[in-house]
């Protein structure tokens, strides 16, 4: 009795899939594949994204660190997944064999993407995290300057060689222009050398960029002396600077200039700069007095770092002589601050305690004898 209605159950299983694929059979091939490979990619997309709802609550409560690698991962783990579906859902598609051919070529090239893509997200999730140790915001910032300088722009170096080496291999997956691939990666050839030609500003700075990175003539957050423009070092790329000057403009250079021509920057070593005051006083001031007084303004002011203050007359004019004041501050800011705090009231000094010590002009009178018959009749006035 149970081996007959085993026997009836798996018959009635058996006559619903042979009505469930008729109508299969009756639609084209390309529809059903087209049909697997929606489905599949439909698939994959639920699953990313169930996936990635849950690891994102997972990590919401960790660090900062953790959050920006999955919001970082959110598109190369969803290439892969769909990838992955395309392949599957190839396996099993009704494919003639030129398709077949086609669908593993476009797999192929999606797989290269996806290499390269994972590399670049690879490359700045260790940037990120080698960059987390150092703080550009701190008083003394010249070791985290220097690291954030050269991690950048090998950051972005490195970003275009993952983009050339994976446009390359993409290019050598087909055969009509492997050629051109091996040309790109290898930079051999005739095809080979015009590009280079044609991308010799380019090189020329991704490599100016490999050496200012090694070297490091300026920094992130350097200040610099340019083309008579002073400002700080903002951004830099590739191929390019980006200066924030005092006014808040930008300036663009390249970045063969900073490894062909002179600059100055204020900030090479330490940010320590010693600021200078330059006055043109009467001859009657009192140094002694007023050496005193720069002490006592710059002692006074939370702008001094205690280092340098000094008072010297060097150099005398037709009716002034040129004093020289020196007042050292931690910043280049801060030093040019000072400066006109060092003016303002030095000027307020002179004019309240000693006004005969701002420049003035002198004239003296020559009193004019007049002729000799003048003089006697004067002289017989002044007798009377």
């Amino acid at each position: 009795m149970d081996l007959a209605a085993t026997m009836n159950q798996a018959a009635t299983w058996s006559q619903a899939a042979t009505w469930l694929s008729m109508p299969l059979s009756l639609l084209p091939p390309w529809l059903i594949s087209l049909g697997a490979f929606a489905l599949a990619v439909a698939l994959a997309l639920l699953a990313h994204r169930t996936a990635f709802a849950i690891l994102t609550r997972l990590v919401s409560g960790m660090d900062l660190f953790w959050r920006s690698v999955v919001s970082r991962t959110h598109g190369p783990t969803r290439f892969a997944v769909i990838t992955v579906a395309l392949g599957f859902a190839a396996s099993v598609s009704p494919l003639s064999e030129g398709q077949a051919v086609l669908i593993r070529q476009i797999l192929l090239v999606c797989f290269v993407a996806l290499v390269g893509w994972i590399a670049k997200t690879a490359l700045h999730v260790w940037t990120t995290v080698y960059l987390r140790r150092f703080k550009l915001d701190a008083d003394d910032n010249l070791l985290a300057r220097k690291h954030v300088t050269q991690t950048r722009i090998l950051q972005r170096v490195g970003d275009i060689i993952i983009v050339i080496v994976a446009l390359s291999a993409a290019l050598m997956t087909f055969d009509g222009v492997r050629q051109y691939g091996v040309s790109l990666l290898a930079s051999a050839g005739a095809a080979g050398i015009v590009v280079g030609l044609a991308l010799q500003p380019v090189l020329k700075n991704i490599f100016a960029g490999i050496q200012l990175a090694v070297t490091q003539p300026i920094r992130i957050d350097d200040a610099l002396l340019v083309e008579g423009e002073w400002g700080n070092v903002e951004e830099i790329t590739s191929t390019y600077v980006v200066m924030r000057l005092w006014d808040w403009r930008r300036m663009i250079l390249p970045l063969s200039y900073f490894i062909e021509k002179p600059f100055q920057n204020w900030t090479r070593d330490n940010a320590a700069l010693i600021g200078t005051v330059m006055l043109y006083l009467d001859y009657e001031t009192p140094i002694d007095v007023l050496r005193a007084k720069v002490e006592e303004i710059a002692d006074g002011s939370k702008l001094w770092d205690r280092r340098v203050v000094n008072v010297q007359v060097t150099d005398f004019r037709q009716s002034t002589m040129e004093v020289r004041i020196l007042v050292s501050a931690g910043t280049s800011p801060r030093a040019f601050d000072l400066r006109c705090e060092v003016r303002e009231k030095l000027i307020a000094f002179l004019q309240r305690e000693h006004p005969r010590s701002l420049p003035r002009l002198r004239a003296e009178a020559r009193s004019i004898e007049p002729p000799g018959p003048a003089n006697a009749i004067i002289a017989s006035h002044a007798a009377e």
